[in-house]
């Protein structure tokens, strides 16, 4: 069950939240569509509200902020495929770094993280005025999600609005990353003795615990130089500037606060990396902060992440199928060259009657026998997990609506792609692009692409919905951050120790006798840089990683080398013109 808290996500039904823009001077007013009841009145409603926000697309949904954190970098792209994906160009200007300050999906993603902002300001006062037992902890976990809504809109536009939620009289307030950074980390450091610990007064990992604290904390001060130097055209930051509290430096920090993860118990790595992405893995053993998903009348769970990535021909049931859009770059998929057996890469299904889906062109047929839940009895098929490449195989939808069948088996048969039928489905790790600066496919090469098959297709709530929780700190997340901070220290040793752990819990599916992942022998930046992706893809973590390594500037497949202001989004236009936020550098 995903409903593990009294924040019932029926009390969802109740409120939508806008926060407008009004008039061209006037930020400070925000507005409620209360529907019905008042969720100052409500304390529990009015943090269910400022939760539901994380879903609801924000962190769920690949156009939103893993646009932003995926689609800019070496991991992702969403090219123009044929007739597909022109969308005015909003897909291509992610990757090719020609955003202007009206491209939709910057302007939407502001809208959201704003409007979370504005949902977690309603929470803290309405907790704040309530009497009820759990004041202290409504109040501290509305806090700490105010912290986290701001710092992701400090981390991509570089400003965030602001406003003292006890003072009905205050000013709208503009924060800015590099001053803002210290106070969120002070801040959230002084909720920790009020929020609790995870599995304790109803917690779990959808809720913001004393856990989630301190791997947030670790990731702000991890990133903590990027936004006090954003613009250092070396980008040579000093990772290791004295920290705020506990003595030490930044790096300290991160190893602090990791450690208190690693060390508690509480959590373990899963030897199926794949399970941490799984649609039954609301009792992930990593799981530390996630969104909670669960298809159900109220809000079915996105199945973007899984979707975005399937062509139209591959189907998971006879009502399901994928949509063609995004895959990863050749930058990306070669930083695997002599790691392809590693677990995390690439998972086949077996079947319960010993069956392996080997996606080879040896596959005949597989069982019929695993039922998609709560269908009409529809067979469903299992597409193997991560990054997928190659000659793809499965099952065929017929004229009548069925899969096609070998008796009582599902026919495996050769793909084709569904808007150009006369070419194979060959997922190719190469891009080739006709004018290399431009992300545009002709027709006939539509199936170009690496795919990314990380997260489970879940088929029982149509193609767009999902059972699987989102994670956002997981346990293997905080192995990588720590190495990554001793890496920073010179204690490469130790950075090396952290890798391998996450290199040698994970073990290969019982085709290949249940390996483990080799560990490594040698470290250094490159290195280092590949195993926070190998770990991490696709999980909203490419860009910070590539920004604190200095890649995010370098020209790569359709993308010309970019300039520092790039490394932040601009203010929407429709924000400008209100004359209260001024636009960042580069973009006026």
């Amino acid at each position: 069950m995903k409903t593990k808290t009294f924040l019932s996500i029926k009390v969802l039904t109740l409120f939508s939240f806008i926060f407008l823009l009004n008039s061209c001077t006037d930020l400070d007013e925000v507005f409620l569509d209360e529907i019905p009841g008042n969720t100052v009145s409500d304390p529990a409603g009015s943090l269910a509200a400022a939760y539901d926000r994380l879903g609801d697309g924000t962190f769920v949904d690949h156009g939103a902020i893993f646009a932003m954190q995926e689609y800019t970098t070496d991991e992702a792209i969403l090219p123009t495929r044929g007739s597909d994906w022109g969308d005015g160009g909003k897909w291509r200007d992610m990757h090719e770094f020609t955003w202007s300050s009206s491209n939709a999906i910057i302007v939407g993603n502001w809208d959201l993280l704003t409007n979370g902002i504005t949902r977690c300001i309603t929470a803290i006062e309405s907790a704040e005025k309530s009497s009820i037992t759990e004041k202290k902890l409504f109040s501290a976990e509305a806090k700490a999600l105010l912290a986290f809504y701001t710092y992701t809109t400090l981390d991509l536009y570089g400003q965030a609005p602001y406003k003292d939620p006890m003072d009905p009289k205050a000013t709208l307030q503009i924060l800015k990353a590099d001053t803002q950074i210290d106070k969120l980390i002070t801040d959230v450091e002084a909720l920790i003795p009020d929020l609790a610990d995870i599995g304790t007064q109803r917690t779990y990992h959808g809720r913001f615990t004393k856990q989630a604290a301190y791997g947030f904390l670790a990731t702000m001060y991890l990133n903590r130089a990027v936004f006090k130097d954003r613009y250092n055209a070396s980008s040579n930051f000093n990772f290791n500037e004295p920290a705020l509290s506990g003595g030490g430096t930044d790096m300290d920090r991160v190893i602090y606060y990791t450690s208190l993860l690693i060390d508690s118990g509480k959590f373990s790595l899963e030897s199926d990396y794949f399970k941490n992405f799984a649609r039954d893995n609301d009792n992930g053993k990593e799981l530390i902060f996630a969104i909670s998903q669960k298809i159900d009348y109220i809000r079915n769970g996105s199945n973007s992440f899984a979707y975005v990535c399937m062509e139209r021909n591959q189907r998971t049931s006879a009502a399901n199928r994928g949509t063609n859009a995004a895959c990863t770059t050749p930058e990306f998929y070669a930083t695997w060259d002599g790691n392809h057996d590693d677990p995390r890469f690439e998972q086949h299904y077996q079947y319960a009657d010993g069956t392996w889906f080997m996606n080879d062109g040896t596959d005949v047929s597989v069982p019929a026998t695993d039922i998609v839940p709560k269908s009409a009895n529809l067979p469903w098929f299992h597409f193997n997990r991560g990054i997928q490449a190659g000659l793809q195989y499965g099952p065929i939808l017929l004229a009548s609506g069925s899969l096609e069948m070998v008796g009582n088996r599902i026919k495996v048969s050769p793909l084709y792609m569904e808007k150009s039928t006369g070419t194979r489905m060959n997922f190719t790790p190469s891009l080739t692009f006709s004018d290399p600066t431009k992300s545009v496919f002709a027709q006939n090469e539509i199936n170009q692409g690496a795919r990314v098959f990380k997260y489970e297709f879940d088929p029982e709530g149509g193609n767009g919905n999902s059972n699987v929780d989102i994670p956002l700190f997981r346990l293997g997340g905080i192995y990588a951050m720590r190495a990554e901070a001793y890496f920073r220290k010179g204690n490469t040793g130790s950075a090396m120790d952290d890798l391998n752990k996450l290199r040698t819990s994970r073990k290969r599916e019982s085709l290949f006798g249940n390996a483990a992942g080799k560990a490594l022998t040698s470290l250094d930046s490159q290195q280092l840089y590949k195993e926070l992706g190998f770990e991490l893809y696709w999980e909203l973590q490419r860009r910070p990683q590539s920004i604190r390594f200095g890649k995010y500037d370098l020209a790569g497949t359709a993308k010309a080398a970019s300039q520092p202001f790039r490394r932040i989004f601009p203010i929407p236009q429709t924000v400008i013109d209100q004359k209260v936020f001024q636009q960042n550098q580069g973009y006026n």
